[in-house]
């Protein structure tokens, strides 16, 4: 994770912002990005970071919006191995995404 990532989180947090972090937990065969590799999400859908983009980050993007709406964390795999139209999932592999809401207890 990015010093850019975790200033923001402290930032936000100190203004009780709520955000989403979405980290590649696991990969299995090629995938853009390894395991360790984030994206913040703020509420209104903008980003810090990244998770490989494409329609795989597309994926993760839209379940994240999920969490920042209910706050339950969830796993999204990101199957890359599928063919399908055009050039996004090209790599291979699997990628298993750990998304969490991140905002103050209270």
């Amino acid at each position: 994770m990015s010093l850019d990532v975790y200033r923001e989180i402290r930032e936000a947090l100190g203004r009780g912002e709520p955000r989403v972090l979405a980290t590649v937990a696991s990969t299995r065969g090629s995938t853009p990005r390894k395991a360790g590799a984030s994206m913040l999400l703020r509420p209104d859908g903008s980003f810090n970071g990244t998770i490989g983009g494409g329609c795989g980050e597309a994926e993760v993007w839209q379940e994240a919006m999920e969490t920042m709406r209910d706050g339950q964390p969830r796993t999204v795999v990101v199957d890359l191995t599928e063919p399908v139209d055009g050039e996004d999932k090209i790599c291979g592999g699997v990628m298993h995404v750990f998304v969490e809401r991140i905002a103050q207890q209270g």
